[in-house]
This record gives structure tokens, sequence and C-alpha cells, in this order.
């Protein structure tokens, strides 16, 4: 009997911190396993996403862009993509890969357009910032032939605006020449000049330079 009675007793704190913050260790325990349970339901449900955008990929790359029913099926494709998989790297490949090819069939507009989706898809933070500069380099060159040059120059402003990759220095300080802002396109070029470090890349920008002082 003592011994049961001294049992209890070596327990009786811990009975009264639990009774006196029982609210608080429920609420813990029950947001712990909510916590668990939504971590898991995610982590399935991308799973099964990305099973169901590599089935849609897979048929969208088989579509002749040459033949106009296979072209139209790959727009639907694409569209589908991009309306329930969004968030799926299979989407941004094929967004990549289509806005590519119709920059270079001479279709700027759906160019720009992809590369446009493909930009906001890749913004933020945990985006994939590779595909999000692609975008918006190609985006801003597409702008820039076709004279948006403030367009153009608001897409690189997130890597111009500071030190980035020779290229974006290169094509911002093109852009700001055709907007005859000569002092900050010389600037870009500059950077430019000082990142390659190739020597038919500089002598590029040197040529460049060497124009817009004569």
């Amino acid at each position: 009997m003592n011994e049961v009675f001294e049992n209890n007793m070596k327990f009786a704190p811990l009975l009264r911190f639990y009774y006196r913050y029982k609210v608080i260790i429920l609420s813990s325990l029950f947001a712990v396993i909510a916590i668990t349970a939504i971590g898991l339901f995610l982590s399935v449900t991308s799973k099964i996403n990305h099973e169901k955008a590599a089935v849609i990929y897979n048929e969208w790359l088989e579509q002749d862009s040459q033949v106009e029913i296979e072209k139209n099926k790959a727009d639907e494709l694409l569209n589908e993509l991009i309306t329930s998989y969004k968030k799926t790297g299979y989407t941004k490949l094929a967004l990549l890969n289509s806005a590519s090819m119709s920059a270079r069939d001479g279709d700027g507009k759906k160019a720009l357009e992809g590369f446009t989706i493909l930009v906001n898809l890749t913004d933020g933070l945990g985006s994939n910032k590779l595909y999000n500069k692609l975008a918006r380099v190609s985006s801003a060159r597409l702008l820039s032939s076709d004279k948006q040059y403030d367009a153009a120059l608001n897409m690189l402003e997130k890597y111009s605006s500071k030190s980035t990759d020779a290229y974006i220095h290169e094509l911002t300080g093109d852009i700001l020449l055709k907007k005859n802002e000569i002092l900050l396109a010389k600037n870009q070029y500059l950077l430019a000049k000082d990142k390659y470090i190739d020597e038919a890349s500089q002598s590029i920008i040197s040529m460049k330079l060497a124009n817009i002082e004569s």
C-alpha cells in the first residue's frame, strides 16, 4: 500500500503540471499532428501531380509543331500543364521550350506570352532562379526588338540593378543605347567587360565602347 502511495506521489508533480497546462499541451500536440498530416498530404499530392504532369509533358513532346492539328493539341496540353500543374518542373520546362520554339519561328507575341508566364511562375523565394533569369532575358530581347525599351529594362532590372553575369549587363547596355542613354549604357558595358573572361567577348564590348566614344 505504501509502495503504491509512494509511486503516486512521484507522478504528482507531473500530474499537477499537466492539469495546469492541459490546454497548451493538448493544443501543441494537436498542432504537431496537424502539421505532420498536412506535410504528408502535400508531399503525396506533389508526387501525384508530378507524375500526372510527366504524362502530359511526354504527350506534349510527341506533338508535331508543323502539323496544325497536333499544334493545337500541343497548345491544349500546355494550357493544361499551366492550369493544373503550374508548380511542377515539367510545366516550366514545357513553357521554356514552347516559348523558345515560338521565338525561333518568328512568333514573337506567342513567345513573349510564354516567357512572361514563366517569369511569373518562377518569381519569389524558393523559385527556380535559372528559369527566371532565362525567361527574363528572353523577354527583354523580344521587347527590345519590338522597341518596348522600358518594358525590356523592367524585365532585367531584378538582375541588372546589382552585380550579375556579363551578358545581362551587355544586353542592358544595348537597350539603354537604343534609348540614347549613353552614360548608363557605357556603365553597363564596362561592367560586362570586367565580367567577361574570354577575349572574344571582351573585344566585342571594347568595340561597342569605342562606337559610343567616336
